[in-house]
């Protein structure tokens, strides 16, 4: 998050260009929004789970991270993102929606908002930043801007343990069932795992083709490193 949130302030800042990012998650981790209540998760279950918290410098509901791929995406007014909201989501989900054909899949951005209005799972609500498989939520971002810069990061999920998840934002048992109904993820879609390569390689070329961008692979600029181990503890929730 530490290292989004870099990303971020150096374009903003005009020292680096547009950014693809992808990372994955060295263990589970839930990542709360900005806003969230740290109370919307079970912390007893997750420290016995071996599950890590941290919030996230966007705004939402919370995010499981486990088997999956995160991305995040910096770029800016400078780049030909369109300032608000709706605008900037339809342009870089748009394509987020060619990197999950170029995976196989025909995802759609989702065409009206749903959700229990008290869960802290983001993956029972579905919004117009999320992309959808038919009825069922496949992806969920989250943006904020820093002047006239945007970060928007999410997940390509592989595969979900429902059961888990509902523990960890203490999801009654109709909960769980309606996360299981209502999302559906890469594995289940395609019935075989994809390498992380070809993974890699299909989010990078579907995302270069929506923008009409090209990517060459690159390392964090020393300005964006040292920043990231400045901001590490702005993304912690403390202790219990």
């Amino acid at each position: 998050m530490a290292i989004d949130r870099a990303m971020l302030d150096a374009h903003e800042a005009g020292l680096v260009p547009p950014t693809l990012r992808l990372y994955r998650w060295s263990g589970p981790t839930v990542s709360l929004g900005r806003f969230q209540r740290a109370e919307d998760v079970d912390r007893s279950f997750c420290a016995a789970e071996g599950i890590d918290l941290c919030r996230r410098p966007t705004g939402g509901r919370g995010v499981l991270h486990d088997d999956e791929i995160t991305y995040s995406i910096v770029a800016g007014v400078r780049d030909g993102v369109p300032r608000g909201v709706s605008a900037s989501y339809r342009m870089l989900c748009g394509a987020l929606v060619e990197a999950y054909r170029a995976l196989g899949i025909g995802a759609d951005l989702t065409g009206r908002p749903r959700g229990e209005r008290a869960a802290g799972a983001c993956y029972l609500h579905a919004t117009h930043a999320d992309l959808s498989f038919g009825a069922a939520k496949l992806s969920g971002s989250a943006q904020v801007w820093s002047g006239s810069s945007c970060l928007q990061h999410g997940s390509f999920v592989i595969s979900r343990d429902v059961a888990k998840e509902a523990s960890v934002f203490r999801l009654e048992p109709s909960g769980a069932a309606a996360l299981d109904r209502s999302t559906e993820t890469i594995l289940g879609i395609l019935g075989s795992r994809p390498t992380e390569a070809e993974m890699v390689a299909g989010i990078v070329a579907g995302v270069a083709r929506g923008l009409g961008a090209r990517f060459d692979e690159d390392t964090l600029t020393p300005v964006e490193s040292e920043a990231a181990d400045g901001l590490v503890g702005a993304f912690g929730l403390g202790d219990v």
